[in-house]
Parts: C-alpha cells; structure tokens; sequence
C-alpha cells in the first residue's frame, strides 16, 4: 500500500504508536468495567489500526470484541479474547518503537 514511500510508512506507524497504547487501555477499562458500549467503540476504532499493518489475527479479535459487544454477548468471551489482542498490540508497538527507533 505504501508503494515504498518512506514518509507515508512513517506517518503511519507514528499514528498508531500515539494512539493505540492510549485506545487499548481504554478498552481493557471497558472490558474491565463491562461496558458493552465503551468497549464496542473501541474495539471498532482499533480494528482499522490493526488492519492498516497487515495484523490479521489481531483484526479478528478486535472484530470479534467490537461484534460481541456491540451485540450485548456475553463478557466471559469478550474477557477470553482481550487479553490475545492486548498480547499482540503491545508486542507490535514495542517492535516498532525499535524498529523505528520512536
């Protein structure tokens, strides 16, 4: 997607490195707090972030958070799968926060 464009690539990962840590607290509050509609609205605005860098396992788990949420189901599965998806997220960050060096 980028096509090589150093700048883009950069803007990229610097967008999600200033947003995510910040989304994904939120939302273990909200997984925490059982807050169906909190936890949908985040779940939803991480998804796209996750995608943006080709983490498909972790688009899975936040689409299924933002659906089981936005669906009122059962907080043991949303309780089950947070923990796989804040796994991967903060994995990602500290290997860009290196890789980057931001």
């Amino acid at each position: 997607m980028a096509d090589g464009d150093e700048d883009f690539i950069l803007s990229i990962v610097t967008a999600f490195l200033e947003e995510i840590p910040q989304d994904l607290a939120d939302l273990e509050e909200a997984v925490n707090s059982r807050d169906h509609e909190k936890a949908y609205q985040l779940a939803h605005k991480i998804k796209p972030n996750v995608d943006i860098l080709g983490m498909e396992q972790t688009r899975i788990l936040a689409l299924d958070i933002e659906s089981l949420s936005k669906n009122q189901g059962s907080f043991e599965e949303i309780e089950a799968k947070f923990p796989a998806l804040k796994r991967d997220v903060l994995q990602v960050i500290e290997e860009l926060q290196s890789d980057f060096g931001i």
